[in-house]
């Protein structure tokens, strides 16, 4: 019993080291020498957790949604849906989000990878964005917005591009302009109060 738990405990060592590097440099950034390494622990040992690279970058694309899930959690239980919706806009659209992309959505950092990973992947990596797309979503039918479906994927389009520019962005500032603009954008697209 006691074996079973260390290895849970190391797979998830694992899980957590490869999320921070595949937010910080994507798929391709993830080596299994230098990540195994990295998290105290021999090349050989990888196999144990995992059958290959993909199924890694897989269980890490899974890990990381249900991170950013857990991070969003005491937004996305907020009762008030206008309160809600501000507050997920807000927080994805901060200089916060944008210079800690090691712990962020992993939508901004993995998106311009996704057309070349394995199928399972993609679909994976699909069906968690869709996830995203559905809270924004049932925000947007709760305060009765006459297109909430197409919306929500608008918003989410838009907010997942803004926050992988302004990381394109050398200067904090300009980062930082881009960010306001995109919240109020994405407010007034919301049909929010005070945009």
């Amino acid at each position: 019993m006691e074996q079973l738990s260390h290895k849970a405990r190391t797979r998830q060592r694992i899980l957590d080291e490869a999320a921070v590097v595949m937010r910080e440099h994507g798929t391709e950034g993830i080596g299994v020498a230098a990540l195994m390494k990295r998290a105290g622990l021999t090349h050989g040992g990888f196999y144990a957790h995992f059958a290959s690279r993909e199924a890694l970058v897989e269980a890490v694309i899974a890990e990381m949604f249900a991170d950013s899930a857990a991070r969003f959690a005491a937004i996305t239980s907020l009762k008030d849906p206008a309160e809600r919706l501000t507050q997920l806009i807000d927080n994805y659209l901060s200089l916060h989000h944008r210079n800690a992309p090691g712990e962020g959505c992993p939508m901004p950092a993995l998106v311009s990878e996704m057309a070349h990973l394995p199928l399972e992947a993609r679909t994976l990596f699909s069906q968690r964005r869709n996830a995203v797309q559905q809270l924004l979503a049932q925000a947007l039918h709760e305060l009765n917005h006459p297109q909430a479906d197409e919306v929500a994927v608008s918003i989410l389009a838009e907010m997942v591009g803004a926050v992988a520019l302004a990381r394109a962005c050398p200067d904090e500032d300009e980062a930082g302009t881009l960010l306001a603009a995109s919240r109020r954008a994405v407010k007034q697209r919301a049909g929010l109060e005070g945009a």
